[in-house]
């Protein structure tokens, strides 16, 4: 028997995720982007259910307006219901990508009207990220990569690689846009994608984004599994607006980190780094009247502290 098309498997895995993930053939939008892997994933979705194509123009690239509207265009011919073009502000916070990716997903989010929204992030996506986390030392949180479901993004590609969507685009006469920053080697994960994985494909005799991705796989649930008893201990260790030392110290390494991330997030704090946690596990563990450790947040001429005083942590903010 001859193998299904390229397109055939990607609705095929498409149609198993909503089953799973998203029961009840309800509407969902699409985040199309004009690549291959999210051209591909609005043809499988206009397919299975009424769609909304959200094509968010960064303004980074010269014609990148032309190219917003090509997929707009290409997403009405591939049957979706909408195709809006959302324009957006990148600013520099966290640097080129990451300030475009906030910028993306707060206008996405603005725009799907409640409805759920399918991320074309692939296999390969999952190990680049995996190995991101392990060069930056970022903790099993990173190398965990990306959520299959973390509402309201959903990303059924996870499991496909990425050569089966540009098959898939090939199949439907399609021509994808190819972004000159994923040939950029200014960005780090341009060389991941076309040196370092590579490279380890060859020395490893193959199966390595498989097994990235495995691992990523078997961290997330190690990492939901603590979370969720971190949840427990946080809701029991909190003093007011502070938590209690007391209770925080017998408490297992991986889960006090973890009540301590989820605290200070809740107090303001963002973008923690594993230095940042582990300064204030500090005042918990290793005691010695030190003063406070700070934390990131986005606070206008202000620094946020997380300090010690009278056998709880609290936090307070200093001019800066």
């Amino acid at each position: 028997m001859d193998r299904p098309g390229a397109l055939a498997r990607l609705r095929a895995a498409l149609a198993g995720f909503a089953t799973e993930h998203l029961p009840g053939g309800d509407a969902w939008c699409v985040a199309l982007s004009g690549g291959p892997d999210s051209l591909a994933l609005t043809a499988a979705a206009a397919a299975l259910r009424p769609t909304t194509a959200l094509i968010v123009d960064h303004g980074l690239q010269s014609g990148s307006a032309d190219v917003a509207d090509a997929a707009r265009r290409a997403a009405l011919e591939l049957g979706c219901s909408e195709a809006t073009v959302l324009t957006v502000h990148v600013g520099t916070r966290g640097g080129p990508e990451a300030a475009a990716r906030t910028a993306r997903y707060a206008a996405l989010d603005s725009a799907r009207g409640g409805a759920p929204v399918l991320v074309g992030h692939t296999l390969d996506d999952q190990a680049e990220t995996v190995l991101l986390g392990l060069g930056r030392g970022s903790g099993a949180r990173s190398i965990a990569g990306m959520r299959v479901c973390d509402p309201p993004w959903y990303r059924p590609w996870l499991g496909q690689r990425r050569s089966l969507t540009r098959a898939a685009c090939t199949e439907l006469g399609l021509a994808p846009w190819d972004d000159p920053h994923n040939h950029d080697a200014r960005f780090t994960r341009v060389r991941l994608r076309t040196e370092v994985l590579p490279l380890l494909e060859d020395v490893l005799g193959g199966g390595v984004a498989e097994a990235l991705a495995r691992t990523a796989g078997a961290l997330r649930e190690d990492t939901e599994a603590l979370d969720a008893l971190a949840d427990a201990a946080l809701a029991a260790a909190l003093d007011g607006d502070g938590l209690s030392v007391a209770a925080l110290s017998g408490l297992a390494t991986a889960v006090r980190r973890r009540v301590l991330r989820g605290w200070l997030l809740r107090g303001g704090a963002s973008g923690l780094t594993e230095t940042q946690i582990r300064a204030v596990d500090a005042l918990v563990t290793a005691w010695h009247g030190q003063g406070g450790a700070a934390v990131s947040a986005d606070l206008p001429h202000q620094r946020l502290f997380a300090g010690r005083r009278d056998g709880r942590l609290v936090l307070y903010a200093r001019p800066v």
